[in-house]
């Protein structure tokens, strides 16, 4: 019997039969046009939020949404349900279709995909499927005993969090003859510490496929000292510095270059990776010769879905390799202008960050004097050619002395590109799993542009 939306639990999600006799009654309703596309998403999702030491919401949802892509001609247009009633199926095939009909003609409309081959990645962990109200419940617990174990000095720190675990299946089915399937889970917690004296904010998180590999009690012990550590913050002047950027601050900046890596915009000359007088600078050193940078769905430290949105199969992907630019994402259009091979969206496959051996303690002890940064917040765009942004630093900020930390800092407001500070490498470590698809090192990167300062803590 076929699951419905509301089913409970990540046991109500979709199986791979259940998602193909699902698709194939809505592409049925869709014969009468030139093609078709339907995307399944099955999800279950549950949350757990917390603040003074207390739990304050826990919610869950349970839902299967079914998208229609309909092509009349060379006019194409979309709809969604999640009522999956044979009246509501027909009604979103219908409209998809009258949105087709106003919709102008795209003059870059690719057909749809027929049958395909994606690579089988194992992505679903039932462990983290497993962690019901109860089971996040006692998460939390074991962050906040650490917590409050690591700060008992001081009489304790106000703490506040977030823990969302999600399940998921995706399935693509084409009226050409595509269909393929994919089930993954993952989750991820965050915990802010404050002092009492409101000077000093700690923060940390982890996230994986697998829960395993998140340990709440140390997310809590180290968001708890870095706290304490923060108290009483000094102000220095804005400027460069050396910079030693956590994992976490690592990967809050890495994965902005995805826009970069867009070959279209590199061949019409709008990206830092375009060439003078045209072309692109594949080929070409563009970072320091220890950064390489790759996709792959199929590494069993990203295990990231293997096709995109259209069907279209995703393979390993090194876009940087020892600081030479290897590769640019091409949608199926471009690749086809350019006598290519499509890659899917940029950085779909999970993104690793490659690096050295050592661990964010030895990048410090090597620094004679810089800033360890925790990490970045509200980050923004401020110019593609560069991939220049703006944000601030957050929740533990430290001066760095003789390969000491020495004292903690105000924080500041950066102006910074990613591109650019990988040109400014000092040195780089160990990458480690930041988020579920996400391996980063931390790194010393030289002239960190810390614009202005900033009063938050």
């Amino acid at each position: 019997m076929m699951a419905q939306a509301g089913a409970p639990g990540a046991d109500g999600l979709l199986t791979r039969d259940d998602a193909r006799q699902l698709a194939d009654r809505v592409l049925a309703l869709a014969q009468g046009f030139d093609e078709a596309r339907v995307n399944v998403t099955s999800v279950w999702s549950g949350n757990t939020r917390f603040a003074d030491s207390s739990i304050t919401t826990s919610g869950g949802i349970t839902d299967t949404s079914v998208s229609v892509t309909v092509t009349i001609g060379r006019r194409r247009a979309s709809a969604t349900t999640n009522v999956l009633e044979e009246g509501s199926l027909k009604r979103v095939v219908e409209q998809a279709a009258t949105l087709a009909r106003l919709a102008p003609e795209d003059p870059e409309l690719m057909p749809e995909l027929g049958p395909q081959t994606p690579p089988v990645v194992n992505a679903f962990v039932q462990q983290t499927a497993n962690l019901d109200p109860e089971a996040r419940s006692g998460a939390v617990s074991r962050a906040i005993d650490a917590a409050g174990r690591a700060s008992r000095s001081i009489g304790g720190v106000f703490t506040a969090g977030f823990l969302n675990v999600n399940a998921r299946a995706v399935a693509v089915a084409t009226s050409r003859g595509l269909f393929a399937y994919h089930r993954t889970t993952d989750a991820d917690f965050s915990m802010t510490a404050r002092t009492s004296d409101a000077t000093g904010s700690g923060w940390a998180s982890a996230g994986a496929r697998d829960w395993g590999r998140v340990d709440p009690a140390t997310i809590g012990r180290i968001a708890a000292e870095k706290a304490i550590a923060s108290r009483n913050p000094q102000a220095i002047p804005p400027g460069k510095y050396t910079a030693v950027l956590e994992p976490a601050a690592v990967n809050d900046l890495v994965p902005l270059l995805a826009g970069a890596l867009n070959a279209r915009t590199a061949d019409e000359g709008r990206s830092p990776f375009s060439k003078a007088g045209g072309g692109t600078r594949i080929g070409e050193k563009v970072m320091d010769e220890r950064v390489t940078l790759y996709s792959d769905p199929s590494d069993p430290a990203l295990l990231a879905q293997p096709f995109d949105n259209e069907g279209l199969p995703l393979k390993r992907r090194t876009w940087v390799e020892q600081g030479i630019l290897r590769s640019l994402s091409y949608s199926r259009f471009w690749a086809a202008k350019q006598g290519k091979e499509p890659t899917g969206p940029p950085l779909a496959g999970g993104l690793v960050l490659a690096g050295g051996s050592k661990s964010t303690d030895e990048l410090v002890a090597g620094c004679a004097r810089g800033i360890l940064v925790t990490h970045f917040f509200y980050i923004r765009s401020l110019d593609p050619r560069t991939v220049l942004q703006t944000g601030l630093t957050r929740d533990g900020l430290f001066m760095i002395e003789n390969g000491k930390i020495t004292r903690a800092l105000k924080n500041f407001r950066f102006n910074e590109s990613p591109l650019l500070m990988l040109n400014r490498l000092e040195d780089i470590g160990r990458p480690v799993l930041t988020a579920a698809g996400r391996m980063m090192p931390a790194l010393r990167i030289r002239d960190f542009d810390f614009a202005s300062s900033s009063d938050a803590i």
